[in-house]
């Protein structure tokens, strides 16, 4: 970590904050997913025992990135449950990750539901978020969590398959880099889309973090649960196992499956603001033993998107939102313009310190 991170805290010995709290908080639970056999049997058999008499047992939103593929994996071929697989298709998917996921769903023979959303409404959403500078690919990662709880509501599953595990994402992306947002907040993201000029979607799903994370688990009884967090794994074993089984090709860097969010996070927020998203998932690395500091710092040597790639990628986007390369421009130079968003953010604040000291959320966040 750095101090692009304005959060961070150091202590005498030059150890940060967020090492302190996986080594105190996360680590004892964890144990890198050894002890856990008991704990994972049942969820198991609770999962199978409540989809009985079910075509399905439980969701699994597939993006096709590493850890929900990795997950797919072991919910079919090692666990024997009946996924409800579902893709969104936000019209960002890269023809690698098109081509990963055709082969997946044919060796495994599970269908995958693929879920198109109306483009025409997410290219005026994604250009009014680049107008607001901030929250770039909100757009489609709001949808992604509100299909999540449609699908579970639709299909009457309870339970569903979410691919967080500490072994690769024990870090958070830091606080002080998200300009005070919440992904799932729908008065947010409606705000944004207003002061900068979008039309009213009409086809766009909406959720909130009341339904998200309160509705749905406590009243509806849908649980989301970690299961990799119960198995040991690490970032290496699951690329291995992938390309074995399935000729999976990786994607050098996690969510560079998504071309937006290859380019905001490969491109735009490292040239532009100079925030590198792998010093997060590198520290995750570190902490859990499967990279070493000097090997995470001399690989961050290297951007992780040439110059010439960034810029190509931009004159591609550019030209996918039907805007010109000089309008885009004008919102990297620009930056955020300061504006004041509508937000739930003491909501969601208050849901983490609360799930925090529950047990529910392992993420080390600040």
């Amino acid at each position: 970590m750095n101090t692009t991170d304005t959060n961070l805290v150091l202590d005498e010995n030059g150890v940060c904050d967020r090492c302190h709290d996986y080594d105190s908080r996360i680590l004892p639970w964890w144990n890198h997913g050894n002890g856990h056999e008991v704990e994972l049997q049942k969820l198991l058999s609770d999962i199978k025992k409540r989809g009985e008499g079910k075509q399905y047992d439980c969701l699994l939103g597939l993006s096709g990135g590493l850890d929900s593929s990795y997950m797919l994996h072991l919910a079919v071929r090692e666990w024997g449950l009946r996924p409800f697989v579902f893709h969104i298709d936000a019209g960002w998917d890269l023809p690698e990750t098109v081509e990963n996921l055709r082969r997946m769903e044919k060796k495994m023979g599970v269908e995958f539901h693929n879920y198109k959303m109306d483009w025409e409404e997410m290219r005026q959403m994604q250009i009014a978020f680049f107008k607001a500078g901030i929250g770039l690919d909100v757009p489609q990662d709001h949808a992604f969590i509100a299909l999540v709880d449609y699908y579970a509501s639709k299909m009457g599953i309870k339970y569903i398959l979410n691919g967080y595990n500490v072994a690769t994402e024990a870090v958070a992306d830091p606080e002080s880099w998200g300009d005070g947002f919440q992904t799932a907040d729908r008065s947010f993201v409606k705000d944004v889309l207003r002061k900068n000029g979008c039309p009213k979607p009409k086809h766009y799903v909406w959720t909130t973090g009341f339904r998200h994370k309160f509705w749905l688990p406590y009243v509806k009884g849908v649980k989301t649960v970690q299961p990799l967090n119960l198995i040991p794994l690490t970032r290496q074993q699951m690329i291995d196992t992938l390309v074995q089984e399935y000729g999976y090709v990786p994607y050098g860097q996690k969510h560079f499956e998504d071309e937006i969010t290859k380019f905001v996070e490969g491109y735009w927020n490292y040239y532009r603001y100079g925030r590198d998203i792998r010093m997060v998932w590198n520290s995750s690395l570190v902490m859990t033993g499967q990279m070493t500091r000097e090997d995470a710092l001399k690989g961050m040597e290297r951007p992780p998107l040439l110059e010439e790639e960034g810029r190509q990628m931009f004159k591609d986007i550019a030209k996918k939102l039907q805007i010109s390369e000089e309008e885009l421009q004008s919102y990297y130079d620009r930056g955020s313009r300061g504006l004041k968003y509508r937000n739930n953010n003491w909501a969601f604040k208050l849901g983490i310190k609360i799930y925090t000291m529950l047990g529910l959320d392992r993420r080390i966040r600040k």
